[in-house]
């Protein structure tokens, strides 16, 4: 299986399956003499575990991690960051009556296609348990970046039809004061309501996240192949159930005028900045300074309460009805993620960016 990868200089590797042994992520390319915080790689997985909230699946995983490699002291040595994390609350029996069934809007049948031959334990590779190895990977891009003073931070702006009006005024911190990781209180009571209702229903929802990056320099990306807009999009949109991805003005763009949508340069002192930010911080596909902010939607959760028309592998017509562990929304445990895969491409690309200057 390839395609386990990503990054240039800044290179990550995650393996393992939702009820394997462990999953875990190799780190190459960290630069030597990061000061290594393990407290926040634990907090950091912590805003992704499952069952922090009623709101999430309430498989029990402490993900607490183990660095295997690369640093000594608390210092990074160069080598390779190998984290591992256990898998302890593993029910691989609860997934025994699909094995021969194809999930809609699961990987089932694509697996199962592609190479003859799949682990059907939760999906297996393509869980999104293998997500808390790109949350660690993002932890670690997230100690590189604030030694330059990048920081990125995410919220949820939507579940289901219940949106973040356009108007509110709030802190992205507040983000972590509800289980939703909506920062606009109002919002996130419609949210929790709806998410009541539609959990009682047998059902699930979808949503969109929000993320945006501070402090980044001009001149992070690569003006063709590698501009820094696609690598952000690529990272996103592999994260399971993302099915969405917009940055600035994104699709807004498409029904306005150029002379509404341009950015006008402006200087105060040595610092040059935008009176906007339709380009959403990158323009030519490099960085121009301004804040990245981007957004992610995510399909409502395939796995729901209610029998849905199916087939076996042997093509039979048969119903199924999903049981199990399952978040009713991915989107609240799902920033962080975001947050990950942001942080691991800017990491990436802030490294790439000092090797093009002597």
């Amino acid at each position: 299986m390839a395609g386990n990868s990503t990054g240039k200089v800044f290179r990550i590797t995650t393996f393992g399956e939702s009820h394997g042994a462990a999953i875990g992520v190799v780190v190459d390319g960290c630069p030597a003499g990061l000061s290594f915080d393990h407290v926040f790689l634990e907090f950091e997985l912590s805003r992704r575990r499952p069952g922090q909230s009623t709101y999430t699946t309430p498989r029990n995983e402490t993900d607490a991690p183990q660095v295997l490699s690369g640093v000594f002291e608390n210092i990074t040595t160069g080598a390779p960051i190998a984290i591992l994390m256990a898998n302890n609350n593993q029910r691989p029996a609860d997934y025994d009556h699909l094995k021969d069934v194809w999930r809609p809007s699961h990987a089932d049948y694509t697996y199962q296609t592609k190479y003859g031959h799949r682990d059907y334990r939760g999906g297996g590779r393509a869980s999104a348990r293998e997500t808390a190895a790109r949350v660690a990977a993002g932890a670690v891009a997230k100690m590189l970046l604030r030694t330059v003073g990048i920081t990125v931070e995410g919220y949820v702006s939507q579940i289901g039809h219940v949106c973040v009006p356009d108007d509110a005024v709030f802190d992205y911190h507040d983000a972590e004061a509800n289980p939703l990781r909506c920062p606009y209180a109002p919002t996130a009571a419609q949210m929790v309501d709806l998410l009541e209702h539609t959990r009682a229903a047998g059902d699930s929802l979808g949503g969109v996240v929000v993320c945006r990056a501070l402090n980044c320099p001009a001149g992070m990306g690569e003006p063709v192949f590698d501009k820094l807009h696609a690598d952000l999009a690529k990272a996103v949109m592999s994260i399971n159930a993302c099915k969405g991805f917009e940055i600035g003005s994104g699709f807004e763009a498409a029904g306005m005028r150029g002379s509404a949508h341009n950015d006008a340069f402006v200087q105060s002192g040595n610092v040059v900045s935008t009176l906007s930010n339709h380009s959403g911080g990158i323009q030519g596909g490099i960085s121009n300074g301004m804040p990245l902010l981007i957004r992610a939607a995510f399909k409502p959760v395939a796995t729901v309460a209610l029998p849905q028309q199916t087939l076996t592998s042997t093509g039979e017509p048969t119903s199924l009805t999903a049981h199990g562990r399952h978040d009713p929304c991915v989107v609240p445990r799902a920033v962080p993620i975001v947050e990950a895969m942001v942080a691991i491409t800017l990491a990436d690309h802030l490294l790439r960016m000092r090797l093009n200057k002597i």
